[in-house]
């Protein structure tokens, strides 16, 4: 069992279970009947090569310039994608190896990060995961128990202590776009304040051919604090906030509170599906977002 400090590859192995199992096909009458999951994922999205047009096919992939170029009809042909790759884009804020209740935010993070690698294992994905660097490439797609205990891996270590090389979300978000492919599901574990900073233009280029879910990463004290003294330590030195006054308060929830319900309304907007995750909620209670319709991009 971890502490609620630091992450354990145990603990994060251990979570198996609550992603759930590979859906299994309905029983009919005369035995198996129905659909179950398959590995192909149809023609797909990337392009493989021209060949001439053949009666029966999809007028839509005509490849209009070879066409012109060859005076003879073409049509495009796919790439079939037999795998789906699931990325996972772990902030490393210093801000997020904090806690209150249960765990610490950056444990929390480790426990996300693993159901939705759990997840993708289950649904025969390859499996990704990366981080705000950049002296520290990515993991590198696998797919099944290999590539999850990859990722596992390298967020137990990402979420034991702020990397001393943490470039923030947005370099990690650059990386994820050179190494996403059209069809991709893209989870994003992150500090609210990470987000916050990031243009909301980034969030559209991504959500327009991938399925992106971002979780923030929450404690309750900074959503709903006392009404009281808290002591603090800043820079070896204690500091005292008084939340029991007014203006504290309102300032302590502009700082925290409200940039939380800014993300939650504004991200859907964009084609994104978000959710706060407190340090004591349960780790897999996310996961209904996978796999919904995705939200319209204005």
């Amino acid at each position: 069992m971890s502490d609620g400090i630091t992450p354990t590859l145990a603990e994060l192995v251990g979570l198996r279970a609550l992603a759930g199992g590979r859906r299994q096909a309905r029983l009919g009458r005369h035995g198996t009947a129905g659909q179950a999951l398959s590995p192909l994922r149809g023609r797909g999205m990337e392009y493989a090569e021209s060949r001439e047009y053949i009666a029966g096919d999809d007028a839509r992939h005509i490849d209009w310039r070879l066409t012109a170029r060859s005076g003879r009809a073409h049509t495009k042909l796919y790439q079939a994608e037999r795998e789906r790759l699931t990325l996972v884009v772990a902030d490393t804020a210093a801000s997020l190896y904090f806690g209150t209740r249960t765990r610490f935010k950056s444990v929390q993070a480790a426990r996300a990060g693993a159901i939705a690698a759990w997840a993708a294992a289950r649904d025969g994905d390859r499996i990704a995961a990366l981080r705000g660097s950049s002296r520290e490439a990515p993991v590198t797609p696998a797919g099944g128990q290999r590539g999850a205990l990859r990722v596992l891996d390298a967020l137990t270590r990402w979420y034991t202590a702020p990397p001393a090389d943490d470039d923030g979300l947005g370099v990690a978000l650059d990386h994820a776009r050179r190494l996403l492919r059209p069809g991709s599901r893209l989870v994003v574990l992150a500090e609210p304040q990470s987000v916050a900073e990031l243009p909301e233009r980034a969030w559209p280029v991504l959500a327009q051919h991938h399925e992106v879910v971002v979780l923030l990463m929450t404690d309750p004290l900074e959503l709903a604090p006392p009404a009281a003294v808290l002591p603090f330590y800043s820079g070896g030195k204690r500091v005292e906030v008084d939340l029991e006054h007014q203006g504290q308060r309102q300032r302590w929830h502009a700082e925290f509170a409200a940039p939380v319900q800014h993300l939650l309304d504004s991200l859907p907007s964009r084609g994104v599906r978000a959710m706060a995750l407190s340090t004591d909620a349960p780790s897999e209670s996310w996961l209904p977002l996978l796999g919904r319709a995705r939200p319209m991009v204005a």
